[in-house]
């Protein structure tokens, strides 16, 4: 964003990394929303602000309530309450015919037992307003569901969860994916499709995710995105659809109106051109993007996780192989030799993933083996207690 706009931010510590980048700041509680609003007002008062967006999933409310605050683009509060609380969503999907999943809102085990009689095992616990797959969990049969409920319940009283209610939802059999829309005055264009990769049943942790340019799926998928952010009224912004391919046809997951996660964003541009970032501040300034491709390839990501919890004694890939190979748009270590790593569940994205692999190439089908060529060249070790073992990385 930086290239084409001068950036202020509300921010929650102060800026390190992000100094060359911005021409002001703001530090605030970032988990309190009228903290925020109050932060970035004062940032308004100093500069002539044309338009207010984030990154952040939990900070989507009071981004929409600075907005409307200060006069400028964007949606309404109402419309990103709708995404943050999923029952909500679900609701609202249901009204428009929009394909979802049967959902029941709970407040304690015995309403979830009667809810998980009325839909029928499996069914998914989720909590009503989280993200990054935080307690969220399957379940296939009703011994487990008392500890299925205490997981999810846990997951509900999360940092920057609005609610501490849980879903009891239909659990949608299927290859899940994505699809990344941009919506500019109520009009919303889907511009990729994103495959992704799940792991560590019966869990729902995202482990990889592959986006193509030319993949025919899109246009299978498009039109129940597009209905979806419509139908909870979403007037501007990105927007990260999650769906589930079923036998019954595509099925909407979640709405989350900010740029995906995992890098998806950074793959979308890879493959297709098209720049999440910038053209999500070109729309928080109220500008028309401008959505045509400038390439035409594919791109992918895989996490990479150790096969135990322990601490971490060596991560490395091959410096001779990474060195002469062009593909490898790159490798980042997120986690330091001598620190924790704890798998999913007990562990979440800051301290169950070691690092990732970043690769391109002209086709899914390419890049996907691309990706398992580089994982032959990884070595994660960790020391679980009484010994040290290589850590194997999970399938893509």
């Amino acid at each position: 964003m930086a290239t084409a706009y001068k950036v202020v931010v509300v921010t929650d510590s102060q800026p390190t990394w992000q100094t060359p980048l911005i021409a002001d700041w703001e530090v605030t509680d970032l988990t309190d929303p009228d903290a925020v609003v109050a932060a970035g007002r004062e940032l308004g008062a100093r500069h002539d602000v044309s338009g207010v967006l984030t990154w952040d999933e939990y900070l989507l409310v009071p981004t929409a309530r600075l907005a409307e605050h200060l006069g400028l683009p964007g949606s309404h509060p109402d419309a990103m309450r709708a995404c943050r609380d999923k029952g909500r969503t679900r609701t609202v999907l249901a009204e428009h015919r929009v394909g979802s999943a049967t959902s029941i809102r709970t407040t304690s085990l015995m309403e979830a037992v009667l809810a998980a009689e009325s839909i029928g095992y499996p069914i998914v616990l989720k909590p009503a307003s989280n993200a990054a797959s935080l307690g969220v969990i399957r379940i296939d049969n009703g011994e487990d569901l008392a500890a299925g409920y205490a997981f999810a319940a846990a997951g509900a009283h999360g940092i920057g969860s609005e609610s501490d209610d849980v879903l009891v939802e239909e659990y949608l059999d299927g290859p899940e994916v994505s699809v990344e829309c941009v919506t500019h005055r109520g009009v919303t264009a889907a511009v990729a499709v994103t495959r992704k990769t799940l792991g560590f049943e019966p869990y729902f942790e995202e482990i990889a995710h592959s986006v193509d340019a030319r993949d025919p799926l899109l246009a299978e998928v498009a039109p129940v995105a597009t209905a979806a952010v419509a139908a909870l009224g979403i007037g501007t912004g990105i927007q990260h659809v999650e769906l589930r391919l079923t036998d019954r046809g595509p099925r909407i997951i979640e709405v989350n109106a900010r740029v995906g996660g995992d890098l998806i964003g950074r793959l979308v541009s890879l493959a297709t051109g098209l720049d999440l970032a910038r053209i999500a501040a070109d729309l928080a300034c109220g500008t028309a993007p401008d959505l045509t491709p400038t390439r035409h390839q594919a791109a992918a990501i895989r996490i990479l996780y150790p096969d135990a919890t322990g601490t971490l004694t060596r991560r490395a890939i091959d410096n001779r192989f990474a060195n002469t190979t062009d593909w490898i748009e790159e490798v980042r270590w997120l986690c330091e030799p001598g620190g924790r790593a704890v798998l999913p569940p007990d562990g979440d994205l800051d301290t169950a993933r070691i690092g990732h692999i970043l690769v391109t190439g002209p086709t899914a089908e390419v890049t996907q083996q691309r990706l398992r060529l580089a994982a032959d060249h990884v070595t994660v070790t960790v020391d679980t207690r009484m010994d040290t073992r290589t850590a194997s990385v999970p399938d893509a």
